[in-house]
């Protein structure tokens, strides 16, 4: 990755911003590896301050997420918009859950795959991604299980928490396959329809006896 010279010609500007914090963690990743990279580095090689850096993200594993923590973000979002409508209209749970999703996932070119999940073995990512990757994945459970008890509030919590659990799993599953299909892989929706249908289905049918049972 070529690094834009400042009006002195040494280093980057002095502007800073996500991408350009990202853009440096990835020179840095590939030309010494993610352990042996330090926020100091990657604040430096931006241009930036370490105090910057921390502007934009928790800690360094951060920057390996910011298209998922922003996906993450606007499935929250979509989710707290749906609910009004789908309370007064009572729609299905799981065909509205499945709706946001792919709706989220629409808006990720296929381009467009965090560089950490493609570049694993050149940055030396793996452990710091299944670490970091569970800290996600606990988080979008969070989110579909709130999202699921305020459209199913009379279901027991148990099957809640199993059916956003394996929505979260089918989830993974889905953009793991696609971000592992090479430059040819498509849309992420394609991947991601055929990988949550089975658990929609499933516990579409199980939240509806639940809700009428109650």
């Amino acid at each position: 990755m070529a690094r834009p010279a400042t009006r002195n010609g040494v280093g980057r500007p002095r502007r800073s911003s996500q991408r350009i914090l990202e853009e440096a963690a990835a020179e840095l990743f590939l030309e010494q590896g993610y352990p042996g990279t330090t926020v100091d580095q990657i604040a430096s090689r931006a241009g930036v301050s370490r105090n910057t850096f921390f502007n934009y993200f928790g800690s360094k594993s951060d920057v390996l997420w910011i298209d998922v923590d922003a996906s993450l973000a606007g499935l929250e979002r979509a989710l707290a918009a749906a609910v009004p409508s789908a309370l007064a209209e009572s729609s299905e749970v799981m065909p509205t859950l499945r709706a946001a999703l792919l709706a989220v996932a629409g808006e990720r070119p296929n381009g467009a795959v965090p560089w950490a999940l493609t570049q694993t073995e050149l940055m030396d990512t793996a452990w710091e991604l299944q670490a970091s990757g569970l800290e996600r994945l606990l988080r979008l459970q969070a989110v579909l299980r709130v999202f699921l008890a305020r459209l199913a509030p009379n279901v027991d919590e148990l099957t809640i928490r199993a059916a956003a659990a394996s929505t979260a799993g089918a989830v993974v599953a889905g953009a793991g396959a696609w971000a592992g299909a090479g430059v040819s892989r498509g849309d992420l929706v394609d991947y991601l329809g055929p990988a949550i249908d089975p658990v929609i289905d499933g516990y579409g049918r199980a939240l509806a006896r639940g809700s009428r049972s109650a």
